[in-house]
């Protein structure tokens, strides 16, 4: 299948990350919100990015110009109906996942592929909301979408070949890297990055070191380019103790288990970047 038309469901960062990528690629997007608010807002974003990238030199105006062209917004589903590809991105939730999956069977037609940007369901419990299995795929992008290189491309034991070909081809052609992951929760990236930010609360719990001297040590010693407690604030707290809940869920092991420490902080609202005080204070920033 050759995508042309992609819709994007959800115009919240991340999918207003997803579709300024793919109007900037040369694909006729869709981008569809529940509220026109939420849509003027998530235009809004996408306009200062790219003016953004323009500015820098990253993007010509003219580009920018002809992406914007190439850009839709609605509320309303049958704005979709003849996109190749559909790419949802709403809230992490299974049963507000699986319901717009549903209302979607109506409103897109048959040989379209589903994909979703989870970063933690499965996308098998995604896929059998839907009566296509096998033209549905995970398609995880990662924050922010314009600048990270990086989209895992994750198949069910229903995915057809030729839907996860698509989706590859789909990937390279907006610039991204595909990397192959199977229908695990976590896929390949979380799996391996939610135990080590988790240990790193535990580290703080246990007196093994500050917060600066976690953060630096990790920096240093392994050449991360930020330290996991900085890199949870800027994730978000509650976003991690979210997945890592799904995760323990789905294994069973300690490592996957939220610590004491991140459950207090969250429940009192210091969720990071985006409260103004997580591991580090923003407020005096």
């Amino acid at each position: 299948m050759t995508i042309e038309k992609v819709g994007v469901l959800g115009c919240g960062l991340m999918g207003s990350g997803i579709a300024e990528v793919c109007a900037k690629a040369g694909l006729t997007t869709v981008v569809r919100e529940v509220e026109q608010g939420f849509l003027d807002k998530g235009l809004a974003r996408i306009g200062a990015s790219m003016a953004k990238a323009v500015e820098k030199g990253r993007l010509a105006g003219e580009e920018r110009d002809a992406a914007l062209g190439r850009l839709k917004g609605t509320t309303d589903l049958a704005d979709l109906g003849d996109c190749d590809l559909m790419i949802e991105a709403i809230v992490e939730n299974l049963d507000e996942k699986r319901k717009v999956y549903q209302a979607l069977e109506e409103a897109v037609k048959e040989e379209a592929i589903f994909a979703s940007n989870t970063s933690s369901l499965t996308i098998t419990e995604l896929a059998m909301a839907t009566g296509r299995p096998d033209r549905f795929v995970g398609l995880h992008f990662f924050n922010p979408v314009p600048v990270m290189q990086l989209v895992e491309v994750v198949r069910t034991l229903m995915t057809s070949e030729e839907t996860v070909q698509a989706a590859h081809e789909f990937a390279l052609r907006i610039g991204k890297q595909p990397v192959a992951a199977h229908d695990n929760s976590g896929f390949i990236v979380n799996r391996l990055l939610v135990p080590y930010l988790l240990d790193a609360v535990r580290a703080v719990e246990e007196g093994v070191g500050n917060v600066e001297d976690i953060d630096l040590a990790m920096k240093l010693g392994c050449g991360h380019p930020m330290g996991p407690l900085t890199l949870l604030d800027f994730v978000g707290l509650d976003t991690t103790y979210y997945i890592a809940n799904i995760m323990f869920e789905e294994y069973r092991e300690r490592r996957f288990a939220p610590p004491p420490l991140l459950k207090q902080m969250v429940m009192a609202g210091r969720l990071g970047r985006k409260s103004g005080r997580g591991f580090y204070d923003y407020r005096k920033s």
